[in-house]
């Protein structure tokens, strides 16, 4: 049974995604989860592409879409209780963290990661054990698999079906 009154404490952030049928995957998790989903710009395509849209397919009606000139307006704005960031190569690794509800997770652009300043400035920041054989997993595939990670921390049952 679905529970209505689940209401998701936590927000995936994207800063400065480059790749729309990433960011159209991700458009469809939050969907799928009830999840805010903040896109910080500069966007590396326009919000009207076609592969962004068609990656998320016929849910854009469900995602509770929040666009932001830049990291300031975002942080002016939405007054994250604690961010999370995301790393291929520092923080704890995830299975290690508890998440709080509240969390906003931040997830950076695919070529480049996020900027070494979002590290010194909160401390609060996982990465998802992989082997050498790849330098990190696609930005959807992360998202997806740290969101579920934070849902798996609440102390209630998620059940969305």
């Amino acid at each position: 049974m679905k529970q209505e009154n689940f209401i998701n404490p936590f927000s995936i952030v994207l800063f400065e995604p480059e790749i729309p049928p990433n960011t159209g995957n991700i458009a469809r998790l939050c969907a799928g989860t009830d999840t805010p989903l903040h896109l910080i710009e500069p966007l590396g395509f326009s919000i009207s592409d076609k592969h962004l849209k068609r990656a998320g397919l016929d849910y854009w009606p469900s995602v509770k879409l929040s666009v932001w000139k830049n990291w300031q307006e975002f942080k002016d704005n939405v007054h994250p209780q604690r961010l999370v960031t995301t790393s291929a190569k520092r923080g704890t690794p995830l299975f290690d963290f508890t998440f709080l509800p509240g969390d906003h997770i931040v997830l950076g652009p695919e070529t480049r990661g996020l900027p070494g300043w979002m590290f010194e400035e909160f401390k609060h920041a996982v990465n998802i054990p992989i082997t050498r054989n790849v330098r990190s997993l696609n930005l959807s595939t992360s998202a997806g698999i740290v969101l579920y990670q934070a849902l798996s921390c609440l102390d209630t049952d998620v059940n969305f079906r």
